[in-house]
């Protein structure tokens, strides 16, 4: 073997660790290697910066003015939100509750009044509890468009929902006003003008004789014109009946004459009874062209739509006085009616009572006594002239 050289060294063998041993000098302390940085580490200590940056840039832009404002206004409609969603269920409990009205009451709602004026005069006559509670629910539900004016029966405690109901169904409250018999249309005019649950001015005064004496059904507020057509439209429906189921041997030509002749019966008895009777009797004297010697026709002539508004009573002179109307200077039917005859007293017309009876007059209890001749005729009369002196000397006696 070849001797190493002495001082020469040879590397050791890799994987050979040298060793201090005898004899060698002492081998120099060995040095803890230094800790390594692993990537999970930088990782980490990366995040932990971007975190600190993104935290310093989310607390610069929550001071920034824009984001501040964003969140008030975002926090205002949120509050909002919640303070009209309690308004609504409080609203919605107090529209459907009880409310403050004690008693019963008519309620007037005028016609052109606004939804505004409505709920203020509801809340003012304590119907309601709240108007802009009852606005509401009536501009969401579009009831402000379907409200009526007219008169309504509001019951006790009545809700809001109630009273909004009854108001959009126009369920007004009905009336009656009652045209009698034997009117003039002058005086049906100033019935009408009288009656202040009516509206509007009647301008002029119908025909005599186109309006029917009836009870008819009406509702505050509405107006004198609609009455008087009501009133038309009734005399034609029973004109028109009356005309078609006549009597055929009638000795009248048309519809006119049977309201003309019609009026002298009304006017002639107040006796239901006896209308069919005395139409009877002018129909007979109509067929003999006898004169119909009617004295309500004087009165009419000489005055008129008011010849009773004064209980004018007729004189010998008003006998012979020029008078179109006057049935005892004319042996026909006046020139048109002197009233408005009910139905009654067209339907007798139409239909009157078959008699040889060609004479009537008072019999002091309110209807007439007939007759077949003159004489028995001048025997009633003479009758009726004893009731009179009777009631005169009655009369006279009362007053001393």
């Amino acid at each position: 073997m070849r001797q190493r050289r002495r001082g020469s060294t040879t590397p050791p063998f890799p994987g050979n660790t040298p060793v201090a041993g005898d004899g060698d000098a002492a081998a120099s302390p060995r040095r803890r290697p230094e800790p390594l940085v692993t990537p999970t580490d930088a990782r980490a200590k990366a995040k932990a910066s971007m975190k600190m940056q993104t935290s310093r840039h989310r607390s610069e832009k929550a001071r920034h003015p824009v984001v501040f404002l964003l969140n008030f206004v975002l926090f205002f409609i949120v509050i909002t939100l919640i303070a009209g969603i309690a308004g609504v269920v409080i609203g919605r409990d107090m529209y459907v509750a009880s409310g403050p009205l004690a008693e019963d009451v008519q309620l007037n709602i005028p016609r052109g009044a606004s939804v505004q004026s409505i709920a203020a005069g509801l809340e003012a006559q304590e119907i309601i509890s709240n108007q802009y509670v009852f606005l509401a629910a009536a501009y969401t539900s579009g009831a402000t468009k379907n409200m009526k004016a007219g008169e309504y029966e509001i019951s006790a405690r009545s809700s809001m929902a109630e009273v909004l109901a009854k108001i959009v169904s126009g369920e007004v409250v009905q009336h009656q006003i009652t045209i009698a018999e034997g009117l003039t249309s002058a005086q049906v005019v100033k019935r009408l003008n009288a009656d202040d649950r009516l509206t509007g001015t009647i301008r002029s005064i119908p025909p005599e004789g186109s309006l029917l004496p009836e009870t008819f059904a009406i509702t505050r507020g509405m107006s004198r014109d609609r009455v008087l057509e009501m009133m038309r439209d009734a005399h034609d429906r029973v004109l028109r009946e009356a005309w078609e189921n006549r009597d055929p041997d009638l000795p009248l030509t048309s519809p006119e004459e049977l309201v003309t002749l019609a009026s002298i019966v009304e006017k002639e008895t107040g006796q239901p009874d006896e209308r069919d009777h005395v139409a009877g009797v002018f129909v007979n004297r109509l067929n003999r062209r006898m004169r119909l010697q009617s004295d309500p026709t004087i009165l009419y002539g000489l005055y008129g739509g008011e010849a009773w508004d004064e209980g004018r009573t007729l004189t010998k002179t008003d006998l012979n006085r020029p008078n179109s109307y006057n049935t005892y200077q004319i042996a026909a039917l006046p020139p048109g009616p002197i009233t408005n005859p009910g139905r009654e007293a067209m339907m007798a017309t139409a239909n009157p009572l078959q008699t040889d009876d060609v004479f009537f007059v008072a019999d002091g209890t309110g209807g007439h006594v007939f007759a077949v001749t003159y004489e028995e005729h001048l025997a009633n009369v003479a009758k009726w002239r004893e009731i009179e002196r009777n009631r005169a000397s009655a009369n006279a006696a009362t007053t001393q």
